[in-house]
C-alpha cells in the first residue's frame, strides 16, 4: 500500500491549480509536489471534473486502466488523504476542498483557480460578442495554456489521454475562433503563419483551412490561398473520397473571382467605402460548428439570396426536426459579415419548453440586440430593419402569425426564417428545403467525431448507422457523440442497435441531446388532427415512399380527402412532397425515417391521440 509523502500540512495561502500544460499546483508563487505518479493521477482526474462527483470507480479506471489491484479503494483514500494534506484543509473545516459525497469525491475549485475554469468562461464569454470584443476574449483564453495538457507522463492513463485529447480538441476550436475574429477585424497578417502551422499539423480540419484561406487572401495571396483548397480537395478525396463542402467551395470561388480582400477596413465598410462608424459591428450569433457537413448547394444558394440587394428581404428555410435548419442558416450568417457590417443576430420564436413566445418578449429582445430598447412595437421594428444593412435570423418560427409582425417591408435589412413547415401564408418569400444528408456528407460527418481509423475499419458499419439515421444531421451527430464516449463499442454492434425499430430511438441520446425529445418537442406542436392524421400515415403506410392510395387506405378516407390531408402534413412539415411537378395519383410521398419510428412507437397510430 502506497504511503502519503511526508511533509508537513501546508500553510494558509492562495492555490492555482493548472492542467492546460504540465500538472501543477501553486501555492501564492511556490510550486507545490503532487506526489507519486498515481497520485497526480487522481488529482488529475478530480481537476477535470472539478466541482462535481467523481466515483471510486471512475478513480480507479482512471489510475489502473486494466487490473486494479484488490486494494485499490484503500490505495484511492491514501492518495485523496495525501491531497488534502497537501492543500492544508484543516485551516477550512468549513468548507473542506477535497471532500467525499455520495456521488465520489468532489474537489473545490473556483473560477480564478483553475486555468481549465477560467478558459471555459472566457471562451462562452466571447460567444455572439462582435469581433473586437471576441478577439481580445479569445487571446486572454488562448494565454492561459502552457503546453499539451495535462503534460506526456498521465497520458499513460488512457482516461487522462481521452481527456487530454478533448482539451487539445478545445484548444484548437478556441484559435480557430480567434482567428476568424482577427480576421473580420483586418489582422491577416497576425494570424496566417500560426495558421499554416496548425494546418500542418490538422490537414483534414476545414474550419483551419478556410481561415487560411482567408488569411492568405486578405494579405494579397490569393494564388496560394486558391492552392491551399486545391491541396485540401486532393486530400480530402485521397483519404475520405469526399468533396470539400459547399461553404469552402464558395470560399475557393469568391477568391478566384477576385473578392475584396477578407477582413480588410474596405471590406468591411458601409457602402461605398464609407466606415459605418466608430461602434464595431454587433453580432449575436451562435457559435459556429467546427464540423459542419453537407448541404452545400442549398448554402451556397442561400448565399446567393441574401446578398442579392434586388432579391426581397425574406428567405425561409424548412425542413423537419434535426434536419439542420439552424446550424445551416447561422453557417450563411457567419459567412456574410462582409454584406451586413450593421449586424447579424440570431432569435428564437420559441422558448426552452418549444411553446411560442410572446410577440412583446420577441420585440424586447430585438430591441436589446440592436441596442433600440424603446422600441414602440412591430411598426417601429420594420422601420428599424429598413434602415439598416443587418441580418436577422427568426429561428424556429411556429406558424405565420407569429412572425409576420416582424417581417421587414422593403428597405436594407434581411431576416432569415426557419421552420418546420412551409408557412404557407407569408408572401413573398423566398423558401429554400433543407434536405437530408446525403450518405456520403453523413458519413464524413460521422468520422469527424468518431475518428476517421475508426470508420476506416468498418465503413459498412458506418453506412448503416448513417442509414439507420435517415440523413438527419442530428441523428448523425448523436451516434457521432454516443461512440465518441463509448469508445469499447465497435460500430458493427451500435449499428445492429440503430436498425432494431424498437430501440433506435433510445439509442440516439447522448448526455442532454435526445432524438426522442426533439421529435416529440415538435410533435406536441401540432394541432391534434395533424398529428392523428401523420401518426395513421407513420403506421399504415410501411417504410419508405407511399403513393395516394396507400395514403387513403391507411387514412380510411377517399382520396379526394387524403390529397387534402397529405398537403396539409407536407405544410406542416411531416410529409415530404415530391421533387417535380406530377399528377396527384403519381406523386410518391414520404416521411422521415426517425419521424415514423417515433410515431409508431409512441402510438400514434390509433384513432385519437391520448
Amino acid at each position: 500500500m502506497p504511503s502519503p509523502s511526508a511533509q508537513p500540512a501546508a500553510s494558509p495561502g492562495t492555490l492555482r491549480f493548472s492542467v492546460l500544460g504540465p500538472l501543477a499546483v501553486h501555492r501564492d508563487e511556490q510550486a507545490l509536489p503532487l506526489g507519486p505518479l498515481k497520485q497526480r493521477m487522481v488529482l488529475a482526474t478530480l481537476l477535470a471534473s472539478a466541482n462535481s462527483p467523481v466515483s471510486v470507480d471512475a478513480l480507479t479506471d482512471a489510475v489502473w486502466p486494466e487490473e486494479p489491484p484488490r486494494t485499490a479503494r484503500k490505495n484511492i483514500q491514501v492518495y485523496v488523504s495525501a491531497l488534502r494534506a497537501l492543500f492544508g484543509e484543516g485551516d477550512d473545516r468549513d468548507r473542506p476542498r477535497l471532500t467525499h459525497t455520495g456521488g465520489g469525491y468532489v474537489l473545490r475549485v473556483a473560477e480564478d483557480e483553475l486555468d481549465l475554469l477560467r478558459f471555459r468562461s472566457l471562451v462562452r464569454a466571447a460567444e455572439g460578442q462582435p469581433s473586437h470584443s471576441a478577439a481580445r476574449l479569445l487571446r486572454q483564453a488562448l494565454d492561459l495554456w502552457q503546453g499539451p495538457p495535462l503534460g506526456d507522463d498521465l497520458r499513460q492513463s488512457p482516461t487522462l489521454a481521452e481527456e487530454a485529447e478533448r482539451l487539445r480538441l478545445r484548444h484548437l476550436a478556441a484559435y480557430e475562433s480567434w482567428a476568424e475574429a482577427e480576421l473580420e477585424l483586418g489582422g491577416s497578417a497576425a494570424v496566417v503563419e500560426g495558421l499554416r502551422d496548425l494546418v500542418e499539423r490538422h490537414p483534414l480540419r476545414e474550419r483551419l483551412r478556410s481561415a487560411w484561406m482567408r488569411a492568405l487572401s486578405g494579405s494579397g495571396r490569393q494564388p496560394e490561398a486558391l492552392a491551399v483548397y486545391d491541396d485540401y480537395r486532393q486530400l480530402l478525396a485521397r483519404e475520405l473520397g469526399l468533396e470539400p463542402s459547399g461553404a469552402m467551395a464558395a470560399r475557393y470561388r469568391a477568391i478566384l473571382a477576385g473578392e475584396p480582400r477578407v477582413g480588410t477596413a474596405a471590406a468591411a465598410g458601409a457602402p461605398g467605402g464609407a466606415p459605418v462608424g466608430d461602434r464595431p459591428p454587433a453580432t449575436a450569433l451562435p457559435p459556429d460548428l467546427v464540423d459542419f457537413t453537407g448541404q452545400g448547394e442549398e448554402l451556397g444558394y442561400l448565399l446567393d439570396l441574401l446578398e442579392d440587394g434586388d432579391a426581397g428581404g425574406v428567405v425561409l428555410l424548412s425542413g423537419p426536426a434535426g434536419a439542420g435548419k439552424t446550424t445551416l442558416a447561422v453557417r450563411a450568417a457567419h459567412l456574410l459579415g462582409n454584406p451586413f457590417p450593421e449586424g447579424r443576430f440570431c432569435v428564437s420564436l420559441r422558448d426552452a419548453d418549444g411553446c411560442t413566445r410572446p410577440l412583446t418578449a420577441v420585440l424586447a429582445e430585438l430591441g436589446e440586440r440592436t441596442g433600440q430598447t424603446g422600441l414602440s412595437g412591430p411598426g417601429a421594428w420594420r422601420q428599424w430593419l429598413a434602415d439598416h444593412r443587418v441580418l436577422v435570423i427568426l429561428d424556429d418560427v411556429p406558424e405565420e402569425r407569429a412572425v409576420r409582425p416582424l417581417l421587414p417591408c422593403g428597405g436594407r435589412g434581411r431576416v432569415l426564417l426557419t421552420a418546420r413547415g412551409q408557412l404557407g401564408g407569408l408572401a413573398p418569400v423566398h423558401r429554400v428545403t433543407v434536405p437530408p444528408l446525403d450518405t456520403a456528407e453523413a458519413v464524413q460527418l460521422l468520422a469527424g467525431l468518431v475518428g476517421r481509423r475508426r470508420v476506416r475499419a468498418d465503413r459498412e458499419a458506418a453506412l448503416r448507422i448513417v442509414r439507420a439515421c435517415g440523413g438527419s444531421p442530428l441523428a448523425v451527430r448523436v451516434s457521432g457523440m454516443r461512440l465518441a464516449v463509448l469508445r469499447h463499442v465497435p460500430l458493427r454492434e451500435f449499428a445492429d442497435r440503430l436498425t432494431d425499430p424498437g430501440g433506435a430511438l433510445d439509442e440516439l441520446t447522448s448526455g442532454d441531446v435526445s432524438v426522442r425529445q426533439w421529435l416529440a418537442r415538435g410533435w406536441e406542436t401540432l394541432p391534434e388532427e395533424c398529428g392523428r392524421d401523420a401518426g395513421r400515415l407513420a403506421t399504415g403506410t410501411g417504410d419508405g415512399p407511399f403513393g395516394l392510395t396507400e395514403a387513403a387506405e391507411a387514412l380510411g378516407c377517399d382520396e379526394r380527402h387524403a390529397v387534402r390531408v397529405v398537403e396539409a402534413l407536407i405544410d406542416a412539415g411531416m410529409v415530404t412532397s415530391p421533387g417535380g411537378e406530377v399528377t396527384a395519383h403519381a406523386a410518391q410521398y414520404d416521411m422521415p425515417h426517425l419521424m415514423r419510428l417515433y410515431a409508431r412507437g409512441a402510438g400514434y397510430g390509433t384513432p385519437v391521440l391520448t
